[in-house]
């Protein structure tokens, strides 16, 4: 690995190496009425193309493929609100290894039926991801389960910044990336690959403005914790900043946008409009950002992740139901 334990160019080279024999790229979509909409050259990296309809699954499988015996033969343990779980139990059915996941209560249970389903064991404990996060911790260190952090993992980080190899391949004169925040894995990700293929990009954070914990941390330059979050956004529910991720996006990211969740339910019914792409609130927060920067990326080729695709359909249904401005009103 890269100095001080981040990855590198080099290291996502790497991953794709790794990761070619079990995912293919997967699309850049664009539509004409999305660019009318947003005032630019919108090409949307669609990540729910994935075989678990999200981004981890790249870094799942690089991490686990490169365990060492002995971790294998433990077994791992991750703490997820849907995405990242999904990641881990999929990438360790893969390779023959026993994975535990610690969601909330109350996660989203097609997230969790999808970690069952590719034969990990759910535990479902506290209110959030980070009360989650606390169990899986206290239980890797008294049962010695390899922990599989979301965050801090440079493995996790070079396998996800495979995204953005194949969006600058599919897009070379690519000006401007938009990308969701949660712990950040995946705009770090995004900062190696696109900054080492040209340093001129544009990179740009998007998080829930009810949980702006690594948006505040990264203006500050100190790890900024909070409470309590209000955001429907589960892939951006993080209230604690992840150590590894928030100092790369301090040298990598130009600039972190906050959106409503509202912004984002627009950008859901936007994507599934100019697209018939099926974005979750993360994966719509691109699209959200994007209509609050009109002037900034006005004729620009601008790069959208759509992160993933797992909302459910209860979730998708009242968005599509629900007309910009009314949620709420009878």
């Amino acid at each position: 690995m890269a100095r001080d334990d981040r990855p590198g160019f080099a290291d996502v080279l790497a991953a794709r190496r790794v990761i070619a024999a079990y995912l293919r790229p997967t699309p850049v979509v664009t539509s004409p009425a999305l660019d009318r909409l947003l005032g630019c050259r919108a090409f949307v990296k669609c990540e729910n193309a994935n075989p678990t309809r999200a981004f981890k699954i790249r870094g799942g499988i690089n991490l686990v493929s490169r365990l060492t015996a002995d971790e294998r033969r433990r077994g791992v343990i991750a703490a997820s609100t849907g995405n990242h779980g999904q990641s881990v139990a999929l990438a360790s059915q893969i390779f023959g290894v026993r994975a535990i996941i610690g969601v909330p209560e109350r996660a989203n249970p097609h997230k969790v039926a999808a970690m069952h389903e590719f034969g990990a064991e759910v535990v479902e404990v506290g209110r959030d991801f980070d009360e989650a996060r606390g169990w899986v911790e206290r239980t890797a260190a008294a049962e010695g389960y390899r922990y599989v952090h979301s965050g801090n993992e440079p493995l996790l980080i070079a396998g996800v910044g495979t995204a953005s190899l194949e969006l600058i391949e599919e897009v070379p004169d690519l000006e401007v990336i938009i990308v969701p925040v949660g712990g950040g894995s995946g705009a770090s990700g995004h900062s190696i690959a696109a900054k080492a293929v040209n340093p001129g990009i544009e990179l740009i954070g998007v998080q829930a403005e009810g949980a702006p914990a690594v948006a505040r941390s990264w203006r500050e330059r100190r790890i900024v914790s909070t409470d309590t979050m209000t955001t429907r956004a589960e892939g951006l529910a993080t209230r604690s900043p992840f150590s590894l991720p928030l100092a790369m996006l301090w040298d990598g990211l130009d600039e972190m946008i906050l959106v409503s969740d509202e912004e984002m339910e627009d950008g859901i019914r936007i994507l599934l409009d100019t697209t018939r792409q099926v974005a979750e609130h993360a994966g719509a927060a691109p699209v959200a950002a994007a209509r609050r920067m009109r002037d900034r990326i006005a004729g620009r080729k601008v790069g959208l992740v759509l992160s993933g695709g797992n909302i459910t359909l209860e979730a998708l249904r009242a968005c599509i139901q629900t007309r910009p401005g009314t949620r709420g009103q009878t």
